[in-house]
Protein backbone atom coordinates (compact mmCIF):
# COMPACT_ATOMS: atom_id res chain seq x y z
CA UNK A 1 0.00 0.00 0.00
CA UNK A 2 2.77 2.41 0.88
CA UNK A 3 4.71 1.71 -2.32
CA UNK A 4 1.57 2.36 -4.35
CA UNK A 5 1.01 5.63 -2.46
CA UNK A 6 -2.17 4.32 -0.81
CA UNK A 7 -0.86 4.79 2.72
CA UNK A 8 1.46 7.13 4.61
CA UNK A 9 3.17 7.48 7.98
CA UNK A 10 1.85 10.14 10.33
CA UNK A 11 3.21 11.35 13.67
CA UNK A 12 0.50 13.96 14.26
CA UNK A 13 -0.62 13.92 17.88
CA UNK A 14 -3.91 12.21 18.62
CA UNK A 15 -5.98 15.31 19.43
CA UNK A 16 -4.84 17.19 16.33
CA UNK A 17 -5.47 14.17 14.12
CA UNK A 18 -8.98 13.81 15.56
CA UNK A 19 -9.74 17.50 14.95
CA UNK A 20 -8.41 17.35 11.38
CA UNK A 21 -10.53 14.32 10.57
CA UNK A 22 -13.62 16.01 11.99
CA UNK A 23 -13.06 19.17 9.91
CA UNK A 24 -11.85 17.35 6.80
CA UNK A 25 -8.38 18.90 6.83
CA UNK A 26 -5.48 16.95 5.31
CA UNK A 27 -2.57 16.03 7.55
CA UNK A 28 0.73 17.81 6.95
CA UNK A 29 2.30 14.34 6.68
CA UNK A 30 0.05 13.09 3.88
CA UNK A 31 2.51 14.26 1.21
CA UNK A 32 5.53 12.38 2.54
CA UNK A 33 7.45 10.52 -0.14
CA UNK A 34 7.05 6.80 -0.59
CA UNK A 35 10.69 6.29 0.44
CA UNK A 36 10.21 8.27 3.64
CA UNK A 37 7.02 6.37 4.51
CA UNK A 38 8.71 3.01 3.89
CA UNK A 39 11.62 3.96 6.15
CA UNK A 40 9.31 5.08 8.94
CA UNK A 41 7.21 1.91 8.62
CA UNK A 42 10.31 -0.24 8.94
CA UNK A 43 11.23 1.81 12.01
CA UNK A 44 7.78 1.12 13.50
CA UNK A 45 8.30 -2.60 13.00
CA UNK A 46 11.66 -2.52 14.81
CA UNK A 47 10.32 -0.19 17.51
CA UNK A 48 12.28 2.99 16.74
CA UNK A 49 9.41 5.07 15.31
CA UNK A 50 6.91 4.70 18.13
CA UNK A 51 5.39 8.16 17.61
CA UNK A 52 4.17 7.24 14.12
CA UNK A 53 1.18 5.35 12.78
CA UNK A 54 0.21 4.34 9.23
CA UNK A 55 -2.93 5.88 7.68
CA UNK A 56 -4.78 4.72 4.59
CA UNK A 57 -4.98 7.40 1.90
CA UNK A 58 -8.71 7.08 1.11
CA UNK A 59 -10.28 10.54 1.39
CA UNK A 60 -9.90 13.39 3.83
CA UNK A 61 -13.12 15.29 3.18
CA UNK A 62 -15.63 12.50 2.49
CA UNK A 63 -18.98 13.04 4.30
CA UNK A 64 -18.45 9.55 5.75
CA UNK A 65 -15.83 10.30 8.40
CA UNK A 66 -14.87 6.60 8.59
CA UNK A 67 -13.12 7.00 5.24
CA UNK A 68 -11.12 10.09 6.22
CA UNK A 69 -7.68 8.48 6.10
CA UNK A 70 -8.23 5.99 8.93
CA UNK A 71 -5.32 4.62 10.96
CA UNK A 72 -4.51 1.09 9.81
CA UNK A 73 -1.27 0.30 11.67
CA UNK A 74 0.05 1.57 14.97
CA UNK A 75 2.84 0.85 17.45
CA UNK A 76 2.13 -1.21 20.51
CA UNK A 77 4.93 -2.47 22.75
CA UNK A 78 2.68 -4.36 25.13
CA UNK A 79 3.88 -8.01 25.09
CA UNK A 80 1.52 -10.23 23.13
CA UNK A 81 0.11 -13.22 24.99
CA UNK A 82 1.39 -15.57 22.27
CA UNK A 83 4.35 -13.92 20.53
CA UNK A 84 5.72 -11.81 23.38
CA UNK A 85 7.72 -8.81 22.13
CA UNK A 86 8.40 -10.16 18.63
CA UNK A 87 6.17 -7.53 17.03
CA UNK A 88 6.30 -3.81 17.80
CA UNK A 89 3.42 -2.70 15.54
CA UNK A 90 0.02 -4.17 14.75
CA UNK A 91 -2.82 -3.68 12.24
CA UNK A 92 -6.08 -2.16 13.42
CA UNK A 93 -9.28 -4.18 13.61
CA UNK A 94 -10.86 -2.43 10.62
CA UNK A 95 -7.79 -3.06 8.47
CA UNK A 96 -7.35 -6.69 9.48
CA UNK A 97 -10.97 -7.84 8.95
CA UNK A 98 -11.20 -7.61 5.13
CA UNK A 99 -7.65 -8.91 4.70
CA UNK A 100 -8.61 -12.00 6.70
CA UNK A 101 -12.18 -12.49 5.46
CA UNK A 102 -11.50 -12.54 1.73
CA UNK A 103 -8.44 -14.87 1.58
CA UNK A 104 -10.05 -17.26 4.08
CA UNK A 105 -13.09 -17.72 1.86
CA UNK A 106 -15.71 -15.74 3.77
CA UNK A 107 -18.65 -15.11 1.43
CA UNK A 108 -20.83 -13.03 3.78
CA UNK A 109 -19.42 -10.87 6.54
CA UNK A 110 -22.08 -10.56 9.24
CA UNK A 111 -21.63 -7.20 10.93
CA UNK A 112 -23.83 -5.29 13.36
CA UNK A 113 -25.27 -1.98 12.21
CA UNK A 114 -22.87 0.14 14.24
CA UNK A 115 -20.22 -0.81 11.66
CA UNK A 116 -22.35 0.36 8.73
CA UNK A 117 -20.36 3.60 8.28
CA UNK A 118 -17.22 1.51 7.98
CA UNK A 119 -18.51 -0.72 5.18
CA UNK A 120 -17.11 1.54 2.41
CA UNK A 121 -13.75 1.41 4.20
CA UNK A 122 -13.95 -2.40 4.27
CA UNK A 123 -14.61 -2.55 0.52
CA UNK A 124 -11.87 0.00 -0.22
CA UNK A 125 -9.29 -2.27 1.41
CA UNK A 126 -10.61 -5.23 -0.62
CA UNK A 127 -10.23 -3.26 -3.85
CA UNK A 128 -6.86 -1.85 -2.85
CA UNK A 129 -5.41 -5.38 -2.73
CA UNK A 130 -7.45 -6.69 -5.68
CA UNK A 131 -9.06 -9.30 -3.43
CA UNK A 132 -12.29 -11.19 -3.97
CA UNK A 133 -15.28 -9.15 -2.86
CA UNK A 134 -17.12 -10.10 0.33
CA UNK A 135 -20.81 -9.42 0.75
CA UNK A 136 -21.53 -7.49 3.95
CA UNK A 137 -24.73 -8.40 5.75
CA UNK A 138 -25.74 -5.83 8.37
CA UNK A 139 -27.95 -6.77 11.29
CA UNK A 140 -28.91 -5.04 14.52
CA UNK A 141 -27.33 -6.18 17.74
CA UNK A 142 -29.54 -7.79 20.33
CA UNK A 143 -29.88 -6.11 23.73
CA UNK A 144 -31.44 -7.54 26.87
CA UNK A 145 -33.26 -5.73 29.64
CA UNK A 146 -31.38 -5.14 32.89
CA UNK A 147 -28.03 -6.26 31.55
CA UNK A 148 -25.34 -5.15 29.13
CA UNK A 149 -23.34 -6.97 26.47
CA UNK A 150 -20.34 -4.63 26.31
CA UNK A 151 -17.16 -6.70 26.72
CA UNK A 152 -15.46 -3.69 28.31
CA UNK A 153 -18.11 -3.40 31.03
CA UNK A 154 -18.32 -7.14 31.54
CA UNK A 155 -14.53 -7.27 31.93
CA UNK A 156 -14.80 -4.72 34.74
CA UNK A 157 -17.33 -6.92 36.52
CA UNK A 158 -14.98 -9.90 36.25
CA UNK A 159 -11.91 -7.90 37.33
CA UNK A 160 -13.78 -6.36 40.28
CA UNK A 161 -14.96 -9.77 41.49
CA UNK A 162 -18.65 -8.91 41.11
CA UNK A 163 -18.96 -12.18 39.20
CA UNK A 164 -16.82 -15.33 39.36
CA UNK A 165 -15.68 -15.22 35.74
CA UNK A 166 -16.83 -15.22 32.12
CA UNK A 167 -18.84 -18.39 32.72
CA UNK A 168 -20.63 -16.98 35.75
CA UNK A 169 -24.36 -17.82 35.36
CA UNK A 170 -25.22 -14.12 35.73
CA UNK A 171 -23.11 -13.23 32.69
CA UNK A 172 -24.83 -12.73 29.29
CA UNK A 173 -22.16 -14.83 27.60
CA UNK A 174 -22.60 -18.16 25.84
CA UNK A 175 -20.62 -19.85 28.61
CA UNK A 176 -22.66 -18.03 31.23
CA UNK A 177 -26.12 -18.97 29.96
CA UNK A 178 -24.99 -22.55 29.28
CA UNK A 179 -23.85 -22.84 32.88
CA UNK A 180 -27.15 -21.36 34.02
CA UNK A 181 -28.97 -24.13 32.18
CA UNK A 182 -29.81 -23.08 28.62
CA UNK A 183 -29.64 -25.94 26.14
CA UNK A 184 -27.91 -25.79 22.77
CA UNK A 185 -31.22 -26.61 21.08
CA UNK A 186 -33.01 -23.73 22.85
CA UNK A 187 -30.17 -21.32 22.10
CA UNK A 188 -30.23 -22.25 18.42
CA UNK A 189 -34.02 -21.91 18.31
CA UNK A 190 -33.86 -18.48 19.93
CA UNK A 191 -31.26 -17.21 17.45
CA UNK A 192 -33.23 -18.46 14.45
CA UNK A 193 -36.41 -16.81 15.71
CA UNK A 194 -34.67 -13.41 15.92
CA UNK A 195 -33.61 -13.42 12.26
CA UNK A 196 -31.19 -10.95 10.63
CA UNK A 197 -33.25 -7.87 11.51
CA UNK A 198 -31.83 -4.35 11.21
CA UNK A 199 -34.14 -3.13 13.97
CA UNK A 200 -32.53 -2.75 17.38
CA UNK A 201 -34.35 -5.05 19.79
CA UNK A 202 -34.51 -4.82 23.57
CA UNK A 203 -35.28 -8.40 24.52
CA UNK A 204 -36.90 -9.52 27.75
CA UNK A 205 -35.12 -12.43 29.45
CA UNK A 206 -38.35 -14.39 30.14
CA UNK A 207 -38.83 -14.84 26.37
CA UNK A 208 -35.33 -16.30 26.15
CA UNK A 209 -35.84 -18.70 29.04
CA UNK A 210 -39.35 -19.72 28.04
CA UNK A 211 -37.94 -21.26 24.84
CA UNK A 212 -35.58 -23.27 27.03
CA UNK A 213 -38.41 -24.49 29.27
CA UNK A 214 -40.08 -26.08 26.26
CA UNK A 215 -36.87 -28.01 25.60
CA UNK A 216 -36.17 -29.25 29.12
CA UNK A 217 -39.63 -29.95 30.52
CA UNK A 218 -39.96 -33.35 28.88
CA UNK A 219 -36.39 -34.49 29.60
CA UNK A 220 -35.80 -33.25 33.16
CA UNK A 221 -36.11 -36.05 35.77
CA UNK A 222 -38.28 -35.13 38.75
CA UNK A 223 -36.80 -34.86 42.25
CA UNK A 224 -37.94 -33.51 45.60
CA UNK A 225 -36.33 -30.95 47.92
CA UNK A 226 -37.22 -29.41 51.28
CA UNK A 227 -35.73 -26.21 52.69
CA UNK A 228 -33.29 -27.17 55.48
CA UNK A 229 -33.80 -23.99 57.50
CA UNK A 230 -37.61 -24.10 57.33
CA UNK A 231 -38.33 -27.78 57.81
CA UNK A 232 -41.55 -28.95 59.44
CA UNK A 233 -41.76 -32.46 60.87
CA UNK A 234 -44.88 -34.40 59.90
CA UNK A 235 -45.84 -37.60 61.73
CA UNK A 236 -48.43 -39.98 60.33
CA UNK A 237 -50.42 -41.07 63.36
CA UNK A 238 -53.01 -43.26 61.65
CA UNK A 239 -52.98 -45.68 58.72
CA UNK A 240 -49.31 -45.11 58.06
CA UNK A 241 -46.82 -47.85 57.18
CA UNK A 242 -45.55 -49.96 60.06
CA UNK A 243 -42.00 -49.52 58.84
CA UNK A 244 -40.19 -47.61 56.12
CA UNK A 245 -40.17 -49.03 52.61
CA UNK A 246 -39.35 -47.92 49.07
CA UNK A 247 -41.13 -48.21 45.74
CA UNK A 248 -39.96 -47.79 42.16
CA UNK A 249 -41.58 -44.74 40.59
CA UNK A 250 -41.06 -43.07 37.18
CA UNK A 251 -38.42 -40.36 37.09
CA UNK A 252 -40.82 -38.50 34.81
CA UNK A 253 -44.51 -39.38 34.63
CA UNK A 254 -44.72 -38.52 30.93
CA UNK A 255 -41.35 -39.83 29.75
CA UNK A 256 -40.75 -43.48 30.53
CA UNK A 257 -37.39 -43.45 28.73
CA UNK A 258 -35.90 -41.68 31.75
CA UNK A 259 -36.35 -44.81 33.86
CA UNK A 260 -37.37 -45.14 37.47
CA UNK A 261 -36.32 -43.89 40.90
CA UNK A 262 -36.77 -45.13 44.43
CA UNK A 263 -39.29 -43.25 46.58
CA UNK A 264 -39.13 -43.84 50.36
CA UNK A 265 -42.29 -44.01 52.51
CA UNK A 266 -42.53 -43.97 56.31
CA UNK A 267 -44.41 -42.42 59.22
CA UNK A 268 -41.79 -39.66 59.60
CA UNK A 269 -41.80 -36.94 56.93
CA UNK A 270 -40.49 -33.43 56.49
CA UNK A 271 -42.33 -30.63 54.66
CA UNK A 272 -41.64 -27.02 53.73
CA UNK A 273 -42.72 -24.36 56.22
CA UNK A 274 -44.27 -22.41 53.34
CA UNK A 275 -46.72 -25.25 52.84
CA UNK A 276 -47.37 -26.21 56.47
CA UNK A 277 -48.21 -22.66 57.62
CA UNK A 278 -51.19 -22.65 55.22
CA UNK A 279 -52.74 -25.85 56.58
CA UNK A 280 -56.01 -25.78 58.46
CA UNK A 281 -57.18 -28.12 61.17
CA UNK A 282 -58.79 -31.27 59.68
CA UNK A 283 -58.06 -30.12 56.14
CA UNK A 284 -57.53 -32.83 53.56
CA UNK A 285 -54.34 -32.39 51.54
CA UNK A 286 -52.51 -34.46 48.92
CA UNK A 287 -49.04 -35.86 49.53
CA UNK A 288 -47.73 -35.99 45.97
CA UNK A 289 -46.75 -39.45 44.70
CA UNK A 290 -48.55 -41.04 47.68
CA UNK A 291 -52.14 -39.95 48.25
CA UNK A 292 -54.38 -37.86 50.50
CA UNK A 293 -53.93 -37.17 54.21
CA UNK A 294 -55.93 -35.26 56.79
CA UNK A 295 -54.23 -32.67 59.02
CA UNK A 296 -55.18 -33.71 62.54
CA UNK A 297 -52.90 -31.50 64.61
CA UNK A 298 -50.81 -28.35 64.03
CA UNK A 299 -48.26 -27.24 66.62
CA UNK A 300 -47.08 -23.63 66.24
CA UNK A 301 -44.55 -21.50 68.11
CA UNK A 302 -47.44 -19.41 69.47
CA UNK A 303 -51.23 -19.29 69.39
CA UNK A 304 -51.11 -16.80 66.54
CA UNK A 305 -52.26 -18.57 63.36
CA UNK A 306 -49.50 -16.71 61.48
CA UNK A 307 -46.83 -18.16 63.72
CA UNK A 308 -44.38 -20.67 62.17
CA UNK A 309 -45.33 -24.34 62.43
CA UNK A 310 -43.17 -26.65 64.54
CA UNK A 311 -44.70 -29.98 63.59
CA UNK A 312 -47.94 -31.53 62.41
CA UNK A 313 -49.78 -34.83 62.69
CA UNK A 314 -51.40 -36.48 59.68
CA UNK A 315 -53.88 -39.26 59.11
CA UNK A 316 -53.52 -41.03 55.79
CA UNK A 317 -56.64 -41.13 53.63
CA UNK A 318 -55.42 -42.87 50.49
CA UNK A 319 -58.95 -43.44 49.23
CA UNK A 320 -59.49 -39.69 49.06
CA UNK A 321 -59.90 -37.95 45.70
CA UNK A 322 -56.67 -36.10 44.84
CA UNK A 323 -58.59 -33.94 42.36
CA UNK A 324 -60.68 -32.40 45.16
CA UNK A 325 -57.85 -31.20 47.39
CA UNK A 326 -56.64 -27.63 47.19
CA UNK A 327 -53.07 -28.28 48.33
CA UNK A 328 -50.69 -30.70 46.60
CA UNK A 329 -47.62 -31.03 48.83
CA UNK A 330 -44.08 -32.27 48.22
CA UNK A 331 -42.49 -34.16 51.07
CA UNK A 332 -39.55 -36.38 52.00
CA UNK A 333 -39.38 -39.41 54.21
CA UNK A 334 -36.64 -39.19 56.82
CA UNK A 335 -36.53 -42.98 57.05
CA UNK A 336 -35.77 -45.55 54.38
CA UNK A 337 -33.33 -43.30 52.51
CA UNK A 338 -30.31 -41.08 53.03
CA UNK A 339 -31.30 -37.48 52.36
CA UNK A 340 -28.87 -35.61 50.13
CA UNK A 341 -27.80 -32.07 51.13
CA UNK A 342 -27.90 -29.51 48.34
CA UNK A 343 -27.40 -25.80 47.85
CA UNK A 344 -30.07 -24.22 45.66
CA UNK A 345 -28.68 -21.11 44.00
CA UNK A 346 -30.74 -18.37 42.38
CA UNK A 347 -29.62 -15.15 40.70
CA UNK A 348 -30.95 -11.66 40.08
CA UNK A 349 -30.35 -9.32 37.12
CA UNK A 350 -27.04 -7.46 36.89
CA UNK A 351 -28.75 -4.07 36.56
CA UNK A 352 -31.60 -2.37 38.41
CA UNK A 353 -32.81 -0.51 35.31
CA UNK A 354 -34.30 -2.02 32.14
CA UNK A 355 -32.35 0.17 29.70
CA UNK A 356 -29.58 2.60 30.49
CA UNK A 357 -29.71 6.08 28.98
CA UNK A 358 -26.75 7.67 27.22
CA UNK A 359 -25.82 9.82 30.23
CA UNK A 360 -26.25 7.02 32.80
CA UNK A 361 -23.20 5.78 34.67
CA UNK A 362 -23.75 2.03 34.47
CA UNK A 363 -21.88 1.42 37.72
CA UNK A 364 -24.59 3.39 39.56
CA UNK A 365 -27.20 0.85 38.44
CA UNK A 366 -25.51 -2.40 39.43
CA UNK A 367 -27.75 -4.65 41.52
CA UNK A 368 -26.21 -4.85 44.96
CA UNK A 369 -27.08 -8.50 45.72
CA UNK A 370 -27.45 -10.88 42.81
CA UNK A 371 -26.72 -14.34 44.25
CA UNK A 372 -28.88 -16.25 46.73
CA UNK A 373 -28.13 -19.62 48.34
CA UNK A 374 -30.64 -21.87 50.08
CA UNK A 375 -29.70 -25.10 51.88
CA UNK A 376 -32.04 -28.00 51.13
CA UNK A 377 -32.52 -31.72 51.69
CA UNK A 378 -33.15 -33.75 48.52
CA UNK A 379 -34.27 -37.30 47.89
CA UNK A 380 -31.61 -40.02 47.75
CA UNK A 381 -31.81 -40.28 43.95
CA UNK A 382 -29.99 -36.94 43.63
CA UNK A 383 -26.77 -38.76 44.56
CA UNK A 384 -26.61 -40.22 41.05
CA UNK A 385 -26.86 -36.87 39.26
CA UNK A 386 -23.78 -35.65 37.41
CA UNK A 387 -22.45 -32.20 36.67
CA UNK A 388 -24.43 -30.57 33.89
CA UNK A 389 -27.57 -32.65 34.43
CA UNK A 390 -30.83 -30.71 34.23
CA UNK A 391 -33.52 -31.75 36.70
CA UNK A 392 -36.77 -30.48 38.12
CA UNK A 393 -37.30 -30.10 41.84
CA UNK A 394 -41.05 -30.46 41.97
CA UNK A 395 -42.84 -27.21 42.84
CA UNK A 396 -39.51 -25.41 43.07
CA UNK A 397 -38.44 -25.23 39.46
CA UNK A 398 -35.77 -26.49 37.08
CA UNK A 399 -32.13 -26.74 38.08
CA UNK A 400 -28.78 -27.48 36.50
CA UNK A 401 -26.31 -29.53 38.56
CA UNK A 402 -23.24 -27.30 38.78
CA UNK A 403 -21.50 -29.55 41.32
CA UNK A 404 -22.76 -33.08 42.10
CA UNK A 405 -23.05 -34.56 45.57
CA UNK A 406 -19.75 -36.21 46.47
CA UNK A 407 -18.12 -37.50 49.67
CA UNK A 408 -20.73 -35.85 51.87
CA UNK A 409 -20.32 -32.44 50.24
CA UNK A 410 -23.58 -30.81 49.27
CA UNK A 411 -24.59 -30.70 45.62
CA UNK A 412 -24.83 -27.24 44.05
CA UNK A 413 -27.90 -26.68 41.89
CA UNK A 414 -28.38 -23.54 39.77
CA UNK A 415 -31.97 -22.46 39.32
CA UNK A 416 -33.02 -22.22 35.65
CA UNK A 417 -35.56 -19.45 34.95
CA UNK A 418 -38.71 -20.63 33.22
CA UNK A 419 -39.78 -17.35 31.65
CA UNK A 420 -43.11 -16.64 33.33
CA UNK A 421 -41.73 -14.78 36.32
CA UNK A 422 -38.43 -13.52 34.93
CA UNK A 423 -35.10 -14.33 36.49
CA UNK A 424 -36.12 -15.00 40.07
CA UNK A 425 -38.31 -18.05 40.47
CA UNK A 426 -39.70 -20.16 43.27
CA UNK A 427 -36.38 -20.96 44.93
CA UNK A 428 -35.68 -17.31 45.73
CA UNK A 429 -39.26 -16.45 46.62
CA UNK A 430 -39.51 -19.30 49.09
CA UNK A 431 -36.25 -18.44 50.82
CA UNK A 432 -36.25 -14.67 50.71
CA UNK A 433 -39.87 -13.74 50.04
Amino acid sequence: MIKEDNAYADDTDQNTMRDERMTGKASARSNRTVEENIAIFEGMITGTQVENCIRAKISIDNPNKATRDPVIYRCNHTPHNRTGTLWKAYPTYDFACPLVDSPEGVTHALRTTEFADRNPQYQWFIDCFNLRRVHIWDFARLDFKRTFLSKRKLTKLVDAGRVSGWDDPRMPTIRGVLRRGITIAALRDFILKQGPSRNVTLMDWPIFWNINKKEIDSIAPRHTAVDQQKTVIATIIKRGPEKAYTEERPRHNKNSTLGTKKVAYSRQLILDQEDAKLFKQDEEITLMAWGNAIVRKINRFSLDYRSPVIDIELELHLKGDVKKTEKKITWLSTEGQSLIPAELVDFDYLLTKDKLDEDDNWEDFLTEETEFWTAAFCDANLATCRMGDIIQLERKGYFRVDAPYKDGKAAVLFNIPIGKTGYLTSCLRLSHG
